[in-house]
């Protein structure tokens, strides 16, 4: 087993994710864990947002309405623990890699994944796991060769009782890993309080933008990359150059137009300028006021 530093994102692997979602939240009165909402969407929707770009995304426990289309698993028999739960999920990927994760990760995005992806590819190892603030190491925020899963766990099924009850170290324990430090991205709820502090994390002054349009994008539906910084500069130019209600109605119309066009990142930017030089001779006219302007004509 090795440490492995924080990896720079590399070219993208291709990967399946099998998210763990079952469990008995026993530390949390037997609440509903995954629908728990932080920053106004769910655990499990904050989990599958961040693994959009798996190829397939396997959720093991019973079906609900999510962010996005996934594949339903469940262990036999339910409630047999990670192990099991691993492994039903796993029979339904066809990927040489796959991220495998907790339904309780309010921090963890994309660029998580691709470094846990990078860290595996560069190594001869088995998986790629985080480590959380106090250097432990979270098997359920990893990634993972599915042949080495897949062999282990077969070893494993043919015990005396089979993969029932058992602790995902007894599974680990037998894999090469190499880990990712990552205290935040492995920051997992299993109490309320742990919950009230993902919720106060993510309303600090440095969060809590990102946090709003990523809610926002999942409550919508949409999947865009925009520049942010642009739509709040132009934002900004509406309000100072027209008046303050400009702001959010240049905007809207900025991503009317977006969408009637290309409807993509570039056709956002593309409005935005269009709109941003309007404001700006707006707010020239209002400078020169009358007496800049072109003098009347004499009679």
């Amino acid at each position: 087993m090795t440490d492995h530093a924080l990896a720079a994102p590399g070219t993208p692997v291709p990967y399946d994710a099998v998210v763990l979602a079952g469990g008995a939240a026993r530390r949390l009165g037997g609440a509903d864990k995954p629908g728990l909402r932080v920053g106004g969407r769910a655990l499990l929707d904050r989990v599958l947002t961040a693994c959009a770009g798996a190829r397939t995304t396997v959720v093991v426990a019973d079906r609900r309405p999510t962010v996005r289309p996934v594949r339903w698993a469940r262990e036999e028999p339910p409630g047999a623990g990670p192990v099991a739960a691993l492994a039903a999920g796993l029979g339904l990927t066809t990927a040489e890699h796959a991220v495998v994760l907790s339904a309780d990760l309010p921090f963890l995005q994309p660029d998580t994944l691709r470094r846990l992806l990078t860290a595996l590819s560069g190594t001869g190892a088995d998986g790629a796991l985080l480590t959380d603030a106090d250097g432990r190491d979270q098997p359920l925020v990893a990634a993972y060769r599915t042949a080495a899963l897949r062999r282990e766990l077969a070893a494993l099924a043919a015990g005396p009782d089979g993969l029932t009850g058992l602790p995902l170290r007894r599974l680990t324990g037998a894999l090469r890993l190499t880990r990712v430090a990552d205290p935040l991205a492995s920051f997992d709820c299993d109490t309320w309080d742990d919950i009230a502090d993902a919720r106060a994390h993510i309303r600090e002054h440095g969060h809590v933008l990102d946090e709003w349009i990523s809610a926002v994008k999942d409550e919508l539906g949409i999947d865009l990359d925009v520049d942010t910084g642009v739509l709040l500069d132009l934002a900004r130019d509406a309000a100072h150059g027209v008046a303050r209600p400009a702001a959010p109605l240049t905007t809207f119309l900025v991503g009317y137009a977006a969408a009637q066009g290309k409807g993509g990142p570039e056709a956002v930017a593309e409005a935005a300028r269009k709109a941003a030089a309007l404001a700006l001779r707006w707010e020239e006219e209002n400078d020169r006021g009358d007496s800049g302007g072109p003098s009347a004509p004499d009679a």
